[in-house]
């Protein structure tokens, strides 16, 4: 006589349980290491590349006007009338320039970073130099009104190794992940009262004095 799937899914489980606690955190631990190592393999290389312009002031401007419009031109250096302008030197469309092209000020110093990233190293080099050329353009047109002009201080140079992580690294945060969520499991895990092969506790049997007291 088959085994029914009804059968065959409770022998399943009563293995399951029968395996030791820290079984969860170690199977967590490996499954969440191969993951992670999978994920790192299968996951191209992601490279960056960053240019950094200056804001200048002009006769007629303070450094503190610098630093302000340096702020400004930070912030819209990833907008459509710039990244226009970038899509023709760099050779990609707006909508990748805009996911790929990130801009940083500082408040201490007139300057702006533009980082690209790509799984290309050349292509990252090619958007940040880009969008830097469009951004120092833009504002010498406005270079009348605001007495501030943007000057490239430091082109962007083709990444020798890739910023994403390596699948070694990706494995490691994976099994620590994976052994978290084991070891979550286990302190989750409901306590059984007690066991079948646990012995089980003689009755207690009163002595002479005691069965006495309880006849008088």
């Amino acid at each position: 006589m088959t085994d029914t799937p009804t059968r065959r899914l409770r022998s399943s489980l009563d293995r399951v349980k029968k395996l030791p606690p820290w079984s969860a955190l170690v199977a967590g631990t490996l499954v969440g290491g191969l993951l992670g190592g999978a994920y790192g393999a299968f996951t191209p290389p992601a490279y960056t590349a960053t240019s950094y312009v200056v804001a200048v002031p002009t006769e007629k401007a303070t450094p503190e006007a610098a630093r302000g419009f340096a702020q400004a031109y930070g912030r819209v250096a990833t907008q459509l009338a710039v990244l226009g302008d970038a899509q023709v030197w760099a050779g990609v469309p707006v909508r990748t320039l805009r996911a790929s092209v990130r801009t940083a000020t500082s408040p201490d110093a007139p300057m702006v970073s533009v980082t690209a990233t790509s799984s290309r190293p050349e292509l990252a080099v090619d958007m940040a130099n880009a969008v830097s050329r469009a951004l120092t353009r833009h504002a010498e047109v406005t270079r009348g009104s605001t007495q501030v002009r943007l000057v490239q201080f430091s082109r962007a140079v083709k990444p020798g190794e890739p910023a994403s992580a390596s699948s070694a690294v990706t494995a490691l945060v994976g099994a620590g992940a994976g052994g978290l969520l084991g070891g979550l499991a286990l302190l989750a895990r409901p306590r059984r009262a007690g066991r079948e092969d646990d012995p089980v506790p003689a009755a207690s049997v009163p002595g002479p004095a005691t069965a006495a007291d309880v006849q008088r």
